[in-house]
């Protein structure tokens, strides 16, 4: 199992939404690029790097992210999401050293914009992010409700050559309450690799997750607020 540090971007500072809600802020840091650097050296393998500006279609961090990516180069892989809901944003992010891209609002949006992502990326370096509210896709930075039940995306976007997905209870998100792991393996069940994300509160949830044989887990408040560093998420996440 892989652990994921999270550094969510918004006005080019790294934060954390409770619930997704915008409203709902806490700061942790100014400068993201440092936050990134101090991951790798506690001994992140993957970083998964959310500019929510683009999320929530409120602006975007676009100069400030490839500065991290630029900073951060060959030492660890980057997870990128946010707003990649167009084929020319793809492209562009494409063209980034990110080693996974994240699409999630325009799979609901677009059913052909997974088949042309992967025509475009491959299918090894695109993720599908599931962000679901009582079962139900939630899109456009949590804030637009959909009728789509997640299992059922789960299902359509893994038949059209997705092979990770990230599973977020958006009730959980930040609230330190433990992940949705139920939710996680029963759509690794349909034949994609889960990482579980929304939730984790200390280094016993990222041992239920590899004990789920889940494939990761993205934690942040948990290790801003000083519940566990990463060298110790990592090396929980590869005990057995």
């Amino acid at each position: 199992m892989e652990v994921y540090p999270a550094i969510d971007i918004r006005n080019g500072h790294a934060v954390r939404l409770s619930q997704g809600e915008r409203s709902r802020e806490t700061v942790y840091s100014a400068d993201p690029v440092e936050i990134a650097r101090r991951f790798i050296s506690e001994g992140a393998r993957w970083l998964h790097v959310v500019d929510l500006d683009r999320a929530f279609g409120t602006g975007e961090n676009t100069t400030l992210v490839r500065r991290l990516l630029d900073a951060v180069g060959d030492r660890v892989r980057v997870q990128l999401s946010g707003g990649i809901r167009t084929l020319e944003i793809l492209e562009q992010m494409l063209a980034t050293p990110a080693a996974r891209l994240v699409l999630g609002t325009a799979v609901v949006a677009d059913p052909a914009f997974v088949p042309a992502a992967v025509a475009a990326a491959g299918g090894g370096r695109l993720a599908v992010g599931l962000d679901a509210r009582d079962g139900k896709v939630a899109i456009r930075g949590w804030e637009v409700q959909t009728d789509e039940r997640v299992d059922d995306l789960a299902a359509r976007v893994i038949g059209q050559g997705i092979g990770t997905l990230i599973y977020t209870d958006v009730a959980r998100d930040g609230m330190l309450v433990g992940p949705d792991i139920e939710g996680a393996v029963r759509l690794q069940r349909l034949g994609a690799g889960v990482i579980a994300s929304g939730g984790i509160a200390g280094l016993d949830d990222l041992a239920r997750v590899r004990d789920a044989g889940l494939a990761g887990a993205i934690t942040g408040r948990a290790i801003y607020e000083g519940r566990f560093t990463v060298a110790e998420a990592v090396r929980c996440a590869s005990s057995s």
